[in-house]
């Protein structure tokens, strides 16, 4: 029988599961992990029209460049067209990490959702399965952006930093929002797995057991 159980902390568990699992794939897949040192128009489009001054852009596997006469336009898109063709090495693994942690926190934002309603899998807790599941990912989460740095001496990170730019110094580079982004992806996940331990205690407590012996299938606590 399905008993829809919600209280206050496992509701919390839940959004931020969800939450954290978007916010890795986005940052994931965005292109503003390093911004590219300051340049005019002129250097893109050779006319020299425009001086203005923009950034361009570097991910994992995709850029963001001004295009036009005048550098209207911004193209966004994969500079690598297979996987072997991502800037670096480094970067190929870390998006491999990253992409596995991504994966892994997609299947327990999935499983977060019909917790509300199925509290064990074979006897053992959903929460304490998907608090194991969020740890790991956050480990491999981590791995990867301790990977990501590493890459930063590529000819393709060079073209956007310049010469001075090697593993771990970015030169006239700056990180973007997407780095920021994945680094407080990784530190929320390890607070998910902290916390899908007090969502069990809170759906196990004795104020829920005393409502299901009562025969409700809805049960909120808040």
């Amino acid at each position: 029988m399905c008993r829809v159980i919600v209280t206050c902390r496992s509701m919390l568990w839940t959004l931020l599961s969800i939450v954290v699992a978007f916010a890795e794939l986005i940052a994931f897949m965005s292109p503003d992990w390093l911004l590219g040192f300051p340049r005019s128009d002129s250097s893109v489009n050779g006319e020299g029209v425009d001086s203005s001054m923009y950034r361009p852009s570097l991910g994992l596997y995709s850029r963001c460049l001004r295009i036009g006469s005048r550098g209207i336009g911004v193209s966004c898109g994969p500079y690598a067209g297979t996987f072997g063709e991502v800037a670096s090495g480094f970067w190929q693994a870390a998006m491999l990490f990253l992409a596995a942690g991504t994966l892994v926190l997609g299947c327990v934002a999935c499983i977060s959702v019909f917790s509300l309603c199925f509290q064990s899998i074979l006897k053992k807790s959903v929460f304490n399965i998907c608090g194991l599941l969020q740890a790991i990912a956050g480990l491999l989460l981590m791995v990867g952006l301790m990977l990501y740095p590493a890459g930063w001496g590529s000819e393709k990170v060079i073209s956007y930093c310049g010469p001075e730019a090697s593993p771990f110094r970015p030169a006239m580079c700056s990180l973007g929002w997407a780095f920021y982004a994945a680094i407080g992806g990784t530190l929320t996940t390890f607070l998910c797995s902290i916390l899908s331990a007090q969502a069990e205690i809170a759906t196990s407590s004795d104020k829920v057991q005393e409502e299901i012996e009562e025969g409700k299938s809805l049960i909120c606590l808040l």
